[in-house]
């Protein structure tokens, strides 16, 4: 028997988003999510979720989704300007720059330390405002599992090289208690291995798959070093259309690996959707048209609500 995580991003990116999937939460259908702290959004968002609390089956796991792509560096842009976008205080460093600093020889050094301090400043929050859920929760008697911190990040961006030397030498440094770190590890062959879906999938996305599995045995060894659960992801092929009829079709093989490896599965998906309206300078338009704004966003919204049949299925 495996574990199934069924997991949203991007909580607080928007206040319809966090509303979107706030309404899976009431229904008892996500098993954890993923907050973003530097929107300026964010402390309204965890207050909507703090005044939800006591309506609540169970509050799920939070993540600190850490993100370097959207919203305002918390540290400041004076002291991150390799982050900052055009000498502001909003972040604007896709996931290509990201990677590019990673490689550069006269940046890097740089980059990790302005790097740590944007991680250092966005963990902090995070705890803080996490921290005032729980204990919400505890007051009304809402079950929580949580333990200690669960960190992912926007585009996964945890996993390129600089970025997991910053976050892993914050986490020492802080001695911060750590229970969850995402590895975004997914198998490709199972994608593969229907080749009447083939057409159904975004080839940039078996880009992301690849580069992530290479990245991905550092963390394997990090998780067991530290005594964290295994895991493998879903939600990179499908990434933006995670519907339920191809997870339903593509599960029970993805669920013998998972199986086999010891490994919990956990499905990372995207059932919040931005209003037009909420489009602001900390969000690419781009980003936004093609993704924030998309009807995905409602077809995997539909998904999770409907996850809990496959799991009554699998257990």
């Amino acid at each position: 028997m495996i574990e199934l995580d069924v997991h949203a991003d991007d909580y607080a990116l928007t206040a319809h988003t966090s509303q979107d999937i706030l309404e899976c939460m009431k229904k008892g259908k996500l098993d954890s999510i993923s907050v973003m702290v530097n929107m300026s959004c964010s402390g309204r968002c965890i207050d909507m979720l703090i005044k939800a609390i006591p309506e609540l089956p169970f509050l799920p796991k939070m993540s600190i989704h850490l993100d370097f792509v959207e919203g305002k560096c918390l540290a400041g842009g004076s002291e991150v300007p390799l982050l900052a976008k055009n000498g502001s205080d909003l972040t604007g460093l896709s996931w290509g720059n990201l990677f590019a600093l990673s490689c550069h020889p006269g940046k890097r050094k740089a980059a990790k330390e302005q790097l740590k301090k944007e991680i250092r400043a966005q963990l902090s929050v995070g705890q803080r405002e996490i921290r005032r859920c729980m204990e919400e929760a505890q007051k009304h008697h809402v079950p929580c599992a949580q333990k200690g911190m669960r960190i992912d990040a926007h585009q996964h961006a945890h996993m390129i090289p600089v970025v997991w030397e910053a976050l892993t030498e914050v986490i020492a440094e802080e001695d911060y208690t750590v229970e969850y770190i995402r590895n975004s590890k997914e198998l490709l062959g199972v994608f593969l291995a229907d080749l009447s879906l083939w057409k159904t999938y975004r080839p940039i996305n078996f880009v992301k798959n690849r580069l992530l599995y290479l990245f991905s045995f550092k963390v394997d060894r990090y998780m067991e070093k530290h005594s964290m659960q295994q895991m493998y992801l879903w939600g990179l092929v499908m990434s933006g259309h995670m519907d339920y009829d191809r997870i339903v079709r593509l599960c029970p093989a993805i669920e013998k690996k998972a199986e086999k490896g010891h490994r919990k599965l956990e499905f990372c998906i995207h059932p919040g959707q931005m209003l037009a309206e909420e489009v602001t300078e900390e969000v690419e338009r781009c980003a936004a048209e093609d993704f924030y704004l998309h009807s995905n966003r409602q077809i995997e919204k539909d998904a999770v609500m409907r996850l809990s049949q496959l799991r009554e299925k699998t257990l």
